[in-house]
């Protein structure tokens, strides 16, 4: 049996969700059984949910309202495109009462002009719950038995809202109640991604990206042998295409070079949605539902044998660098702890580190505190930043290996100036920081010398 994870481009409308029950069908006449299926929100309708709360929170209650007239449209029609006769009025009337209920709270909130997380939770996780019922009443009415699962029975997480943990214990014991027990009792079970509830029934997200989580945390909680990422790409590829002109499929590789791709910039996977796979050792393949023939990437706990020198390349923009110089630094201690408790206090996460004898170099792609922290480090340190600076990552477990790949990478670039270079203790990737007008040029190279 497998999970498949379904995003929002893959149920963005009534001929995505005929491809999903395809792909659906062909699972279950493979396996006998199942699938289990998450999906997400309808393509868009998370950043609209989260745009009419923030219209509701600034007092513009006609535009949050009308913002969710236009959803409820958009959900009933494609409803009623897919639900036979029998299920269209109960899902039809499904559909109004959520909306009913958010325009009540909208009108709330719009007196009160304040929006708690707990109250942008209950806002957010409307478009998983429409979009599984809406999926549960198509399968249905191609004939599948299905079963709708409230994701909020199912996710048992923490109370921090908007970002919630699953409690693994609570969770795993949920999903053998609801979804295992749809599979076994011969039924298509269907629930939302992102969504959850804390132990006392408040609604909670995991976060953007927390659907691709969901997916791996239900394939995890039921033992599934595979867990799926259907999206709109064909799988990892070598390269951003936004970068790269024609980038190639990466057939197969490691959680670990995964985790390090998708830490570094690559969109496929949200890097949380590798550690409930990590954990029990189930492979996860990325594939495109709009050409559910292909192979996919398939990533698995050890890497391929027959692996290229470098897996993959990945990247970011925006990249800010900032320099801190002090003679204290110089057979000192603690000089690092003082520089990094000035980051964690004002919760900005550093993404590489290098140091000199009288200089350590950080990255950072969150500048919102950045002011302040600058003030701080200057009480103790000269402080130097530079921004528009970009990040390029080379990953492949057989840097660990062989040192020559990584000499090689570099020496391509060696026109390119490079202001940082840091290679981490896994020693599965190397990384150089650049000036972002640079980074095309640079990338084109690398790709050209390990992927052409």
């Amino acid at each position: 049996m497998v999970v498949q994870k379904f995003g929002g481009t893959s149920v963005a409308d009534p001929d995505a969700i005929q491809r999903l029950i395809h792909i659906v069908g062909t699972a279950r006449e493979r396996d006998g059984r199942g699938p289990a299926v998450v999906v997400s929100a309808m393509s868009g309708v998370t950043d609209s949910l989260l745009a009419v709360a923030s219209a509701a929170g600034a007092g513009r209650i006609d535009d949050a309202l009308s913002r969710l007239e236009q959803l409820r449209e958009r959900h009933l029609s494609t409803a009623k495109s897919l639900a036979g006769k029998e299920a269209r009025g109960a899902l039809g009337e499904q559909i109004t009462s959520h909306f009913d209920d958010l325009m009540a709270l909208v009108r709330a909130l719009g007196v009160l002009r304040e929006v708690s997380p707990r109250t942008l939770d209950v806002v957010a996780a409307t478009g998983e719950l429409l979009s599984s019922r809406i999926v549960v009443a198509a399968l249905a009415e191609a004939g599948f038995p299905s079963e709708w699962v409230d994701a909020r029975r199912a996710i048992i997480t923490s109370a921090d809202h908007t970002r919630a943990v699953p409690l693994a214990s609570e969770t795993d014991a949920a999903l053998r109640a609801t979804v295992l027990a749809a599979v076994e009792a011969g039924k298509v079970p269907v629930l939302g991604g992102f969504v959850g509830s804390t132990v006392d029934g408040h609604t909670t997200t995991l976060g953007r990206g927390g659907s691709d989580y969901s997916g791996a945390i239900v394939g995890a909680g039921i033992g599934a042998r595979e867990i799926q990422i259907w999206t709109d790409v064909d799988g990892m590829l070598t390269a951003d295409p936004r970068v790269i002109a024609s980038p190639r499929l990466v057939p197969q590789l490691s959680f670990a070079e995964a985790a390090e791709l998708a830490y570094f910039g690559a969109k496929v996977l949200h890097p949380s949605t590798i550690l409930p796979a990590v954990e029990r050792n189930i492979p996860v393949r990325i594939l495109n539902s709009r050409k559910p023939d292909g192979a996919g990437t398939m990533i698995t706990a050890e890497p391929s044998p027959n692996s290229m020198p470098l897996t993959a390349l990945a990247c970011k923009r925006d990249v800010t660098v900032v320099d801190i110089t002090s003679s204290r630094m110089l057979m000192a201690y603690g000089f690092l702890r003082r520089v990094f408790e000035v980051f964690e206090r004002y919760t900005t996460a550093v993404d590489v580190v290098t140091t000199s004898e009288v200089t350590v170099s950080v990255t950072v792609d969150d500048r919102r505190h950045l002011e302040p922290i600058v003030e701080e480090l200057s009480e103790f340190s000269q402080v130097q930043v530079d921004h528009e600076m970009a990040l390029l990552c080379a990953v492949g477990d057989r840097l660990r290996n062989e040192p020559a790949i990584a000499a090689r990478a570099v020496g391509v670039l060696e026109e390119v100036p490079l202001r940082m270079i840091s290679q981490a203790a896994s020693r599965r990737n190397i990384t150089v920081i650049l000036r972002q007008a640079d980074l095309q040029h640079a990338m084109n190279r690398l790709h050209e010398e390990f992927f052409a």
